[in-house]
C-alpha cells in the first residue's frame, strides 16, 4: 500500500464504463472496463438500462483502486466523463428511474423533431441552443418518457421526477441524491439550455413541454458538484470535474487555443474546434456547444458529430462475421485492392453533420466480383476519414481558420493505417497523443484544476505528449477523386 495521490476518473461511454486513476503528470496509473447491454426494443430505438451504468460504474472504480493497491482517501478527487445527450428520468424519492435511459443514437422522435422544424422552430433553436432539431439531442427524448410512461407527465408537474444526463444521475447516486447536478457542456446538448445566457431556457422549456423542476443546476465543468459518500469506496471523495465526453478529451488533448481541433473515434466520430470566447453560428450544420467552461466563462467549440465510426467496425465482427476482432482491420485494409471503388456509408441510424438526415440507412456501394471481405472492411475504415472531411469541409466553408494539425484518439486512433488514410484524405498532419485515454484525461484535469492536484491550465498543456504524427502522403488529386465517390454514394442512401 502506497502513499501516492491520485484523481480518478469515470468515464461513461455508450458501450462500457472505465475507471482510470491518474497521477500528477497525467499518466494513467490503472485502467479498469465493463461493458453493458444495449437495448434495442425496436428499429431505430436504442436503450440503456440506468441501473447497469450505475452498477458497472462502481464495479470499474473499485477495480481501479484495488489494482493501484490504493485507498480511496488518497483519491483526491474524481471526474466523470459521460456519453452525452443520453436521457434519464428518475423519481427523486428514491432515484429509481421511470423507464430505461434513451441513449443519444436513438431515432423515436424523428417524427416530432421534423414537425417542429415543419412549424418553423429551427432558426429559433438554433439560436438559442446552437443546435439543430434532431433526435439525438435530449428534450424530444424527456418529451417522449413524459408522454409515455403512465403518470409521468402529472408527477414531473408536481416536482416528483428529475431528468438529467448521464453525468447527473451518476452524480445524484454517487451523492446519496444530495446533488441534482450537471455542468455546462452537457447542458449545452439538451436544446434545453441557452449558451449565450448560460441558462435554460424558459420558451424551449414550454416547447417542448418540460417542467423547469425536473432540470439540474448548472455549474462549471471544475466544480464542487458534492461528495462521494463514504460507503460506496471506502472514504469520501470530492466529485470536482464533469464534462461530456467529446468535451472532456477536448480537454484532455490541451485544445485549450481557438483553432485547435481534436476528432475522437469512438462509437461515434466527434470532431471539436475551438473558438474561443466566440459562439460562431455555423451556415453549413455543424453545431455550436460549449467546449467547457471555467470560472463562470464560457469557451465555445464548432462540433461536427458522426454517428458511426467505430460501431461500424463492431458491425463488421458482430453481424455480419467479416472479422472476429477489431484489430484484424488494419491487415485487411492493407491488403486490399487500394482503388476497388468499393463505399460503405454508415448510416445505420442515419447522418449526423452536415446531413442531419434521420431517415438515411446504410449502404454498400461500388461492389464488383472482385470485391471480397478485404475490400468491404476497408470501406469501412476509410468512411471515418470521408465522414471526417465532411466535418472539416463545412468547418472551412464556416469561416474557420485552417488548422495545423487534427489531434485524434479514442479506440481507432490505435490503428495506424486508418490514421494515415484520414491523413492522407484530409490533407492534414494527424497528432495522436501518448497518452489516448484523453476523455478520462480530460475529466481528471478538470477535477484536479479544482482541487490543485493540477496546477493551471498552462501546466496541463504542458503535459501534452505526441507519440506519433501522420503526414499526408496521397496526391491532392487522388484526395479529391477519392472523396468525391465517397459524396456519391453518400447521394445514393439520402432519405430526400
Amino acid at each position: 500500500m502506497t502513499d501516492r495521490r491520485y484523481v480518478l476518473a469515470i468515464d461513461q461511454g455508450t458501450t462500457s464504463t472505465r475507471a482510470i486513476l491518474f497521477d500528477h503528470a497525467g499518466a494513467p496509473v490503472c485502467l479498469a472496463r465493463r461493458e453493458f447491454r444495449q437495448y434495442y426494443p425496436r428499429d431505430g430505438w436504442v436503450e440503456h438500462d440506468p441501473e447497469e451504468i450505475w452498477q458497472s460504474a462502481l464495479d470499474v472504480t473499485r477495480s481501479a483502486l484495488d489494482q493501484a493497491g490504493a485507498r480511496a482517501d488518497q483519491v483526491e478527487a474524481i471526474g466523470i466523463a459521460n456519453q452525452r445527450e443520453t436521457t434519464v428520468v428518475w423519481e427523486r424519492a428514491n432515484g429509481h428511474p421511470v423507464h430505461n435511459a434513451i441513449v443519444w443514437q436513438d431515432r423515436r422522435t424523428a417524427r416530432r423533431c421534423a414537425e417542429l422544424v415543419e412549424d418553423g422552430h429551427g432558426e429559433t433553436v438554433r439560436a438559442k441552443t446552437g443546435l439543430v432539431i434532431d433526435p439525438y439531442f435530449s428534450a424530444t427524448k424527456v418529451a417522449w418518457l413524459l408522454d409515455n410512461v403512465d403518470g409521468a407527465r402529472g408527477r414531473a408537474e408536481r416536482g416528483e421526477l428529475a431528468f438529467g444526463t448521464i453525468d447527473s444521475f451518476l452524480l445524484w447516486r454517487l451523492t446519496g441524491g444530495r446533488r441534482h447536478a450537471t455542468d455546462a457542456t452537457n447542458a449545452s446538448r439538451t436544446m434545453l439550455f441557452n449558451i449565450h445566457r448560460q441558462d435554460w431556457d424558459d420558451e424551449l422549456l414550454a416547447l417542448f413541454g418540460i417542467p423547469r423542476t425536473m432540470l439540474p443546476e448548472v455549474c462549471d465543468s471544475s466544480a464542487d458538484f458534492g461528495v462521494a459518500d463514504a460507503t460506496l469506496f471506502g472514504a469520501a471523495v470530492p466529485v470536482t470535474g464533469v464534462a461530456g465526453d467529446q468535451q472532456a478529451a477536448t480537454f484532455g488533448q490541451a485544445c485549450f487555443e481557438p483553432g485547435m481541433i481534436k476528432s475522437t473515434y469512438g462509437t461515434g466520430c466527434f470532431a471539436l474546434l475551438n473558438t474561443g470566447a466566440r459562439a460562431v453560428a455555423s451556415r453549413n450544420r455543424l453545431l455550436t456547444t460549449l467546449a467547457y467552461r471555467l470560472d463562470g466563462a464560457p469557451v465555445y467549440a464548432l462540433e461536427g458529430s458522426i454517428f458511426v465510426a467505430g460501431a461500424a467496425v463492431s458491425w463488421l465482427r458482430d453481424k455480419v462475421g467479416l472479422i472476429a476482432r477489431a484489430d484484424e482491420t488494419e491487415a485487411l485494409a492493407a491488403a486490399a485492392a487500394g482503388s476497388s471503388g468499393v463505399y460503405l456509408v454508415p448510416a445505420f441510424v442515419g447522418l449526423g453533420a452536415p446531413h442531419w438526415d434521420p431517415h438515411a440507412r446504410g449502404a454498400v456501394v461500388g461492389l464488383t466480383l472482385d470485391s471480397g471481405r478485404a475490400e468491404i472492411v476497408r470501406a469501412a475504415l476509410e468512411a471515418v476519414a470521408y465522414q471526417t472531411r465532411d466535418l472539416m469541409e463545412a468547418m472551412a466553408a464556416d469561416g474557420a481558420a485552417a488548422p495545423v494539425s487534427l489531434r485524434v484518439d479514442g479506440g481507432m486512433a490505435v490503428n495506424d493505417w486508418a490514421m494515415q488514410f484520414l491523413a492522407d484524405i484530409l490533407g492534414l498532419p494527424v497528432e495522436r497523443p501518448t497518452v489516448t485515454e484523453t476523455t478520462a484525461l480530460g475529466a481528471a484535469c478538470l477535477a484536479g484544476l479544482r482541487t490543485g492536484f493540477y496546477p493551471s491550465v498552462e501546466a496541463i498543456a504542458a503535459q501534452w505528449r505526441c507519440e506519433r504524427m501522420f503526414n499526408p502522403a496521397m496526391a491532392r488529386d487522388e484526395r479529391d477523386r477519392r472523396y468525391a465517390g465517397w459524396l456519391a454514394a453518400v447521394e445514393r442512401v439520402r432519405s430526400h
